[in-house]
């Protein structure tokens, strides 16, 4: 019997060769279709945002381009703004540096306030979410604080802090904090019953429950609240910086426009936009990648 084994196994070694030969083959097809889906939703992403660009270029220009215009056109403000355009990181020392770096000093105190406000506006969501009492005496003022613009709150800030930097992180809180208290609330109220019923059943306490039920479901509408809250973030801390100085884009764009740069002013506003487009994928694709790809109904 094992005789015969030994003669059977070597055909049928031979003909799995086939099949192994099989396998790469279909494996470079598989690569090659998902390349050729890759590159044309790639060319579908870039090519009309690309069009539209040159477009508003071209307007822009034409507008310009005379010497009485009042703003200046791209090619003159590609003269006149060359080395912030092409060299973003360079330092002279004092004010006299690149955008870059305004831009990392901005995007720290962003950093700061936050992520104050995403820790702070997720607990204090939770708790109105899960309390009715807590939502019918804080949601009206709630409702009422956040309708109030940035810079309203910057006097408060500079007379309760006494200096600029920490008065800024705090407008930058008390701006993006209030999108994730709504939207945390409205997630944590949202949690389907059987999941209620199921930490009951387990008996979770209230931080497992949190942790294990009330987050998790609730992400979707938390990472909602977080991409509004730093795009508000970024509009605070511009508007800020104009006011209390220090070297962040906000200031430079104030000092430039005290000194008649207007070309200056606009590279800053294209830095500003592309840095808030970051900001907000940032926040959006770790959202989709924590979430799974669910969305807030």
């Amino acid at each position: 019997m094992s005789a015969l084994a030994n003669k059977v196994s070597p055909s049928t070694a031979v003909s799995a060769k086939p099949a192994a030969k099989i396998l790469p083959l279909s494996g470079k097809q598989r690569s090659r279709i998902d390349f050729r889906h890759a590159a044309i939703a790639a060319f579908r992403n870039v090519v009309p945002p690309a069009v539209v660009l040159a477009l508003i270029l071209l307007v822009w220009q034409a507008l310009c381009s005379s010497p009485d215009a009042s703003l200046p056109s791209p090619h003159r403000v590609w003269q006149e703004s060359y080395d912030l355009i092409a060299h973003p990181f360079f330092n002279n020392g004092s004010q006299d540096i690149g955008l870059g770096w305004r831009v990392l000093v901005s995007l720290q105190r962003v950093l700061y306030g936050f992520g104050l406000a995403g820790v702070t506006g997720v607990i204090v969501g939770a708790i109105i979410g899960q309390s009715v009492w807590a939502m019918r005496g804080l949601d009206p003022i709630f409702q009422v604080l956040r309708t109030v613009p940035p810079l309203a709150w910057l006097p408060l800030s500079l007379a309760a802090f006494q200096d600029s930097n920490p008065s800024a992180i705090f407008v930058i809180f008390i701006t993006s904090i209030w999108p994730v208290i709504i939207n945390t609330a409205v997630g944590v109220r949202n949690i389907p019953q059987d999941y209620r019923n199921v930490a009951e059943v387990l008996r979770l306490n209230q931080f497992e429950f949190f942790w294990k039920i009330m987050l998790p479901s609730a992400a979707p509408y938390i990472f909602t609240g977080l991409r509004i809250g730093v795009g508000l973030s970024w509009l605070a801390i511009v508007a800020a910086e104009m006011l209390t100085g220090g070297v962040g884009i906000g200031f430079f764009i104030w000092d430039a426009w005290n000194s008649s740069r207007l070309p200056d002013i606009i590279v800053a506003l294209a830095y500003i936009g592309v840095v808030g487009f970051a900001l907000d994928k940032l926040v959006a694709g770790l959202g989709k990648l924590i979430t799974r790809g669910a969305t807030a109904n």
